[in-house]
Order: C-alpha cells, then structure tokens, then sequence
C-alpha cells in the first residue's frame, strides 16, 4: 500500500508518532529527494530511537514521476511503500500529485496522514480573520507569467497565500507596492525553525522595512483580499444626480414609498 506522509516544515519534533512507525516498516520510499529524506531519517533515528528502515529509496519528481510508476507501479499495492516530499504535506503543490492520480486511475488503495503544513500554519498566524482563503504556491519567476498571476492573486477578492524563496522576496514587496502600496500583507520567515519570524504592515511599510534587514531561508506571503467600500446614496444624492427620468424614477422608488410610475411623472412635469 501507498502512503503519503507529511515530514516537518523546519521543527523535527513536528513528526508524528504514526510517520515514524510507517517509516520502520517502508519497504520502498518514493522521495521527492533521496538525500534530504535520509538526512531526516537519521535525525529521527538519533533524536527519537526510530528504527532505520532497510528500504531502498528512489527519486521521485515532476522530471521523472511518469517514468518512475512505469518502473515501479506494480508494486505499489503489494508493498509498503511511502511517499514524502522534502519538507510539510505531500502532494499539494508537490510531485505526489502524480502518484494519487495513478492510484485513482488503476482502483489502488493509498493513504495520506495528517501533518505540518506552511500554509495553513501562516495563514492561521496571519490573524486575518476571514476563513477562506487562496493558496497559489509559487508565482511564476518573470515576465508576463508573472505579472498575470500577481495581478490575479491580488485582484481575486480572497486572502491569498504564496510561496516565496529568499532571493525573490523583495521584488515581489516592490511590485505589490507598485500596484497597491496600501495593501495589508503577512510575510512567515522560516516556519518552526529557530530565526522563525512573522511580519505584518501594509506592502510599503514592510518593503522598507526589510530593505534593512537580511533576507534569507523560506518564506510564506498572506496577501489580504482588496477591501471594496460599499457607499449608499441618500435620497437628496439621487434626486441630484444627472440621470434620465426613468432610471432616476427606479432609484427614487427603492428609496421611497411612491411607485416608479408616480416618481415618472414627477421628474418629468418638473
């Protein structure tokens, strides 16, 4: 059987009791990188007395995926195997996606564990308050591609959530304030890890704030859905505004007891 299993965004004391006993029993690990997965394995073997497993592990991304199930597909099902991406919960925005549709499609059964996601732990630590929100990963890196989904992510009316790495992060600061420098953002720097640090202010002040210090490790961006100001015209408004009668008379009915057929004939004897 195929499990997924979700491994520590930063802290390793985030692994769960359940992952570490199915990790003993792997016969097979599917890894988004072989070496980062060994590395955990042997923190955790060192730190919590888990069992090394004696499994083989083999390479599994969006480059060789397809090539990987023709090569190992059969054994899915009568194996233990597991899959994990190289840090928080596989699949989504991840290479695993691969694996659920393949289970899907031949009728395998799978599973997927519960564990540490950067996402919902920024959005949770945001403090916006609506619940729903956008999740939209990594922005392309430039060009068009870029200044399209930018444009979407902050035009779409929802709280969005984005991926960013280190060396992009100020460019992305500068071209939110470029389109709207009053917008609220949340920035996470490395989630659960020991310079963890949160940051919220509107997309200028922390731009400048940043300019000043120094920006490394991962980090997640919450950008806040643009607040639209509703304004209700009062009756004296709509009496003043330069419209034809009829759709004046529509307003002014809405506003008041008198029919649109009443308020048409007054606007147009005045």
């Amino acid at each position: 059987m195929l499990t997924f299993i979700p491994t520590p965004i930063g802290n390793p004391q985030d692994i769960t009791i359940r992952a570490m006993k199915l990790f003993e029993e792997a016969e097979l690990f599917l890894c988004e990188d072989t070496r980062e997965t060994k590395k955990l394995l042997r923190l955790l073997e060192e730190r919590f007395d888990m069992v090394y497993p004696d499994a083989d592990f083999v390479s599994f991304n969006e480059h060789n995926g397809h090539e990987r199930l023709e090569e190992y597909g059969k054994i899915l099902e009568s194996k233990n195997v597991v899959y994990v991406s190289d840090a928080g919960m596989p699949i989504i925005s991840d290479p695993g996606q691969i694996l659920v549709e393949y289970c899907q499609e031949n009728g395998l059964k799978y599973d997927v564990l519960p564990g540490a996601s950067a996402v919902t732990t920024a959005y949770a630590a945001s403090g916006f308050s609506e619940g729903k929100f956008l999740f939209y990963a990594f922005l392309p890196h430039k060009g068009k591609e870029r200044a399209i989904a930018l444009a979407e992510a902050m035009k779409n009316g929802f709280n969005t959530v984005l991926y960013e790495s280190p060396h992009r992060l100020e460019k992305l600061l500068e071209e939110v304030v470029a389109a709207d420098e009053n917008r609220e953002l949340f920035l996470a720097k490395e989630l659960s890890k020991k310079y963890q640090r949160y940051y919220r202010g509107s997309a200028k002040e922390l731009s400048e704030q940043l300019k000043n210090e120094t920006i490394r490790g991962e980090w997640v961006v919450v950008i806040s859905a643009k607040k639209c100001v509703e304004k209700s015209l009062s009756f004296s408004e709509v009496l003043a505004l330069d419209l034809p009668p009829k759709p004046k008379a529509k307003l002014l009915s809405m506003l008041s007891d008198k029919s649109v057929k009443e308020w048409y004939q007054e606007l147009i004897n005045t």
